[in-house]
């Protein structure tokens, strides 16, 4: 299933949101130029790799510099190709405007921080000795996600959903397709556990979406949830001309 857009209106300018897409599209271009063994060297220096942190012996035998942790904020930066990067992003767009609503600018950026680092430690805590390295935004955009489905449920997310060679378009409630979307990480993070196979950080996506439930209510600013879901009015209804607010 691929999300074209969400019908919740944003009430203010997400300037966070582009502001890290456009540094996640600036730092995918500038590896992107660099040639194979430097991009390698690159995902195993400012990713993530494990083993790294848990074998110091075997990091020191590898070649591994010493380092302050900052891998643990740079892998949200760096994407392993163009499809990665512009599935994460496109995330990012349809679901961070209406968190950024609620959170404030700064406080989106100290949010989407804290999913990321959640999910890479619900990785390594499934996969203390690998020496694969973990790049991507994925962990701290599925935060958003977790985010938005406490918030707004009761939204729609026009979804393109692709069968055999037709596409379908339907208006999926954003519970049903955020759901759906977090029981298929966590059930394809069984399964590479048990198979011994991690082509996919799927524990950091479920570690990130666990991290955003939990979160958003201490970053949700009073009075800033226009559209918030609100038990004792109406859903919001796009067609309304008059919306609850919450």
């Amino acid at each position: 299933m691929i999300p074209i857009r969400d019908n919740v209106p944003r009430v203010t300018r997400p300037y966070a949101v582009v502001a890290i897409i456009a540094l996640n599209a600036l730092v995918f271009l500038f590896v992107e130029s660099l040639p194979p063994q430097s991009v390698a060297r690159i995902y195993h220096l400012f990713g993530v790799v494990p083993a790294r942190f848990f074998e110091p012996g075997w990091a020191a035998w590898a070649g591994y510099p010493d380092t302050l942790g900052w891998p643990f904020l740079t892998y949200m930066f760096l994407h392993g190709g163009w499809l990665h990067v512009i599935l994460n992003m496109w995330m990012l767009w349809i679901f961070g405007d209406n968190i950024e609503d609620v959170t404030g600018h700064g406080w989106f950026v100290l949010f989407y921080v804290l999913c990321g680092l959640a999910a890479v430690a619900m990785h390594m805590a499934f996969e203390r000795t690998s020496p694969m390295p973990v790049v991507g935004a994925s962990g701290a955009v599925a935060g958003i996600m977790g985010a938005y489905i406490v918030l707004y449920p009761h939204g729609r997310v026009l979804t393109l959903v692709p069968v055999f060679f037709f596409p379908f378009i339907f208006r999926i409630p954003a519970s049903l397709f955020l759901g759906f979307w977090f029981v298929t990480q966590l059930l394809s993070g069984v399964y590479s556990a048990a198979a011994g196979t991690e082509e996919v950080a799927w524990w950091a996506h479920v570690g990130g979406f666990v991290t955003g439930i939990i979160l958003i209510h201490w970053f949700r600013r009073p009075g800033r949830c226009r559209y918030c879901y609100n038990r004792d009015t109406k859903d919001y209804d796009p067609e309304n001309p008059e919306p609850p607010s919450a």
